[in-house]
């Protein structure tokens, strides 16, 4: 099971130290890289670009694989977001995956974006997917209108883009299974991704006739001595979740109370059994977020181990 862990993990504070943050996180990545981990995915904010900074990764370190997780679509026409994929994958000589998913609705009305969200998002990835296998896009539905000129297919050696979709809830897992090549199953234990998530992937990936996606799953978590503390700092950046309605669901599938009650905070054996739970429950990859809610000796000592944890997986 290949792990890899989620930039940046204590951005703010380097912001403040005047510290170029295309720079941080190169830094970043280049230190997970010798420690051995082997996949870095950036997060979108809303002030870096997330697949820039993936083709920059991906171009400057060649032996390790770069993802997003993950890209609001709002934001982004499928034109303009194929054009950012296809670069990215290219500068990283055919390492980069595409993860993306809705945004929050005030975000995407932000936009300007009113429809219905589910049918916006399978429309979406329909004209996605023509433009990263075809080249071509003529798409004309309820929510969205997106046509290609001319061939928009990069020449390159290298597979289509993989796409990778953020899911929660039975509906995104419906068109993670119908549409995407991956799932990120978010704020979702072991338990609910075997008795739950999985199930409902494989279900509808055979009534669609396609082959059962990957499951990505996403954890936060630090090897740490103070793990008080480190719960606190957890505690204080996943509270909001356990608010909305969708991962509510998921939190109470899983039987936790809270979204601290996910995170992976003591030891090297307690993050070890961790890593071997998600295994067992089916997640064919895991990345690791929340890596900085410790010290920074924390932190190092966290990617270490993931980087001899996924080393001994692929062995």
């Amino acid at each position: 099971m290949r792990i890899g862990v989620s930039l940046p993990t204590d951005y703010y504070n380097q912001l403040t130290s005047g510290v170029n943050p295309v720079d941080y996180l190169l830094d970043q990545a280049r230190k997970l890289a010798g420690l051995g981990v082997p996949a870095v995915w950036l997060t979108q904010r809303f002030d870096y670009d997330a697949l820039a900074v993936a083709a920059l990764i991906g171009r400057e370190l060649p032996d390790i694989t770069v993802g997003t997780a993950v890209v609001p679509i709002h934001p982004r026409h499928p034109n303009a977001l194929a054009m950012q994929a296809q670069t990215a994958q290219a500068a990283s000589a055919g390492r980069f995956e595409l993860g993306l998913g809705l945004s929050l609705p005030e975000i995407a009305a932000g936009y300007g974006n009113t429809h219905p969200r589910i049918r916006y998002l399978r429309e979406y990835l329909t004209a996605l997917r023509d433009l990263l296998h075809t080249g071509t896009v003529d798409h004309t539905g309820e929510t969205l209108v997106a046509k290609s000129p001319t061939r928009s297919m990069m020449p390159t050696v290298h597979s289509p883009v993989p796409v990778l979709l953020a899911t929660s809830g039975p509906l995104t897992l419906q068109v993670a299974a119908e549409l995407a090549d991956g799932a990120l199953p978010l704020l979702t234990g072991p338990d609910t991704l075997a008795d739950f998530t999985i199930p409902t992937l494989a279900r509808h990936a055979a009534a669609a006739g396609r082959p059962m996606p990957r499951v990505i799953a996403t954890v936060g978590g630090v090897v740490t001595a103070d793990v008080a503390a480190a719960r606190d700092r957890a505690a204080r950046q996943m509270d909001r979740y356990g608010q909305m309605p969708t991962y509510r669901a998921l939190l109470d599938r899983e039987k936790v109370s809270d979204p601290v009650e996910l995170a992976v905070i003591g030891d090297e054996r307690t993050m070890a059994d961790a890593v071997a739970s998600y295994a067992q429950a089916g997640a064919d990859e895991l990345i690791f977020a929340l890596t900085a809610i410790g010290s920074t000796r924390d932190e190092e000592r966290t990617w270490a181990l993931l980087g001899e944890l996924s080393g001994t997986s692929r062995a």
